[in-house]
């Protein structure tokens, strides 16, 4: 056995179970979501009605708890039975949840796709960006309870595509939030076309079937408005089929990069040259491609440092037969994927993977990994008996040197139940410390799991807030050290698919009490450092002006 397989997953007998220190409960009905999503399916088989659509953690009214936002399709023009929009649901603080979609404002009609949380005016505020098929919208949050669609005064109207994920950073650093967004394929209606398996009767078609469409990038001037940089940046590509988008800081310099997964199409590793341009260096780094060298249905992504090596890592969801691809970073510069090697593509191969993320979900200090599986079609296993449509996810817990192992039948509260699994994000709702899951399914309801921990390990939290840098600190990294080990996360807005998790970072620190030090490094370029935090708290860090500790989470 070479020491990459016993590092990664190689030896079955090294992953014995252990126990796990946690479980799940399905929380979503007492909780009060009461939520499906409508993909305006009809017999017609447009190809939006596959994709489905993601959900948010944010704290949309400032409290200091997270709410939930559920985006939602709608019926098609002429075809209409019901009336369905996004779903807001306030925290009510008590492990329950209230739906404020109406008195909000949101109560709009749109096939969405996927939403961006993020404070773009710097009032304090957290304002909601829904991509859609046709014409996205930006919400801006009011401070008071409601949301203002201002997407013609910001400048973005007039823009229709079939756009998919979101995100919000800060790439040219003057402390405002600019927008990216992701755009699958030329697709209408109108531009339909004809696909069939047996010669008659229409099915889904394939992204093959259509032409591809650039992402946007959207600098934010400041003032309340947008101009597209798209192609002066160097984003443009008109062959892209892009459907999931996290940012990261590949090379280290202070400036936000960005990782784009493209379904059939390479994916792209956008670098960001620090002048307002990027260049996509994907196939140089060795993330455009599959290990043979094909381009792959990427969809969900995600970056993390879940070997602890200082190192980000990205993880990408593919179609089934293709497993996922887990590109672990190295000191070389080039990422190289772990996924064939081990058991995490071996167990992947039979699924479609939409949302994932990582995250710390035992607080053991590593990085675990959560999958949600569905195919696109129902019909599926007419046509192969060894692929179904709802699919189980997969929970890969991060054993450190032993590898991942999938846990996901034994967490409990019916977490591995098959899907027809889309978007994925986790929050802290309750407040406990650990962090707990939301998932979407296609045509079908929202899932919540509230994350039961059994162990002694300890966390910490961290809450940013900007001043010279952007308000959220989007793009800000956070790194610990403890007893010898080191840890880093960033504030990120994105990643998944077509979701978005809390802006918090959370650090599980094991059996450990307190943090020897954290390294705060802030879009801006300042850098701050802070000693000997105890564990078991949230800590609210604002730029320039120190940090103060919450009562516990």
């Amino acid at each position: 056995m070479t020491r990459r397989e016993f590092l990664f997953g190689g030896a079955a007998w090294l992953r014995a179970a252990a126990p796990l220190g946690f479980s799940f409960t399905d929380v979503t009905a007492q909780a009060g979501i009461r939520f499906v999503h409508n993909s305006g399916a009809f017999g017609r088989k447009y190809l939006p009605e596959t994709l489905g659509s993601g959900c948010a953690f944010l704290d949309y009214d400032n409290d200091g708890w997270q709410d939930i936002l559920l985006v939602n399709g709608m019926d098609w023009p002429g075809h209409k039975r019901r009336r369905t929009t996004l779903r807001l649901y306030r925290n009510n603080r008590d492990g329950t949840f209230t739906d404020v979609t109406r008195q909000a404002g949101l109560d709009v009609e749109m096939y969405g796709m996927g939403v961006a949380a993020g404070d773009f005016n710097n009032d304090g505020f957290t304002d909601i960006f829904i991509s859609c098929v046709g014409q996205s919208r930006l919400f801006q949050n009011t401070g008071k309870g409601t949301f203002v669609d201002v997407t013609r005064k910001a400048g973005l109207a007039g823009r229709e595509g079939f756009s998919s994920s979101a995100l919000w950073f800060d790439y040219d650093r003057d402390g405002y939030l600019d927008l990216f967004v992701c755009n699958y394929v030329k697709w209408s209606p109108e531009l339909d076309v004809f696909c069939s398996m047996d010669g008659k009767n229409k099915s889904y078609c394939t992204p093959e079937a259509y032409r591809g469409a650039t992402c946007w990038l959207f600098r934010n001037r400041g003032d309340g408005t947008f101009e597209d940089v798209t192609a002066r940046s160097g984003i443009f590509d008109s062959s892209s089929k892009s459907l999931g988008v996290a940012m990261l800081d590949d090379d280290d310099n202070g400036w936000v990069d960005l990782f784009v997964a493209n379904d059939t199409q390479p994916n792209k590793l956008y670098r960001n040259n620090g002048d307002g341009t990027f260049q996509d260096v994907a196939v140089r780094v060795g993330v455009a491609f599959s290990e043979d060298g094909k381009a792959r249905a990427g969809m969900g992504v995600d970056v993390g440092d879940y070997d602890n090596s200082g190192l980000p890592s990205l993880v990408v969801t593919n179609f089934d037969n293709e497993m996922l691809g887990l590109y672990r970073g190295t000191r070389r510069g080039i990422y190289i994927d772990q996924a064939p090697r081990t058991n995490v593509g071996r167990i992947t191969r039979r699924s479609l993977g939409f949302g994932c993320f990582f995250f710390d979900v035992d607080l053991d200090g590593f990085l675990d990994l959560l999958v949600v599986n569905g195919h696109i079609d129902e019909g599926i296993r007419a046509l192969r008996r060894d692929v179904t449509y709802a699919q189980a996810p997969h929970l890969f817990l991060n054993r450190a040197k032993e590898g991942f192992q999938d846990v996901a039948p034994e967490v409990g509260g019916g977490f591995a139940q098959p899907k027809v699994g889309r978007g994925a994000a986790f929050g802290d709702f309750d407040r406990d410390g650990d962090l707990d899951v939301l998932i979407t399914t296609n045509n079908g309801p929202a899932y919540l799991y509230r994350n039961d921990r059994h162990n002694a390990n300890h966390g910490i939290r961290f809450q940013l807030v900007g001043t010279k840098s952007n308000r959220d600190a989007i793009g800000a990294t956070v790194r610990i050290e403890y007893g010898g080990e080191t840890s880093w996360r960033m504030v990120k807005s994105g990643s998944s698919y077509l979701s978005q998790s809390e802006l918090p970072v959370t650090f599980g620190l094991g059996r450990r009490d307190r943090v020897d030090r954290v390294l705060i490094r802030w879009p801006s370029g300042r850098t701050e450092e802070y000693k000997n935090l105890r564990a078991g708290r949230t800590y609210v860090c604002t730029e320039g002006r120190g940090v103060r500790a919450l009562d516990g989470f």
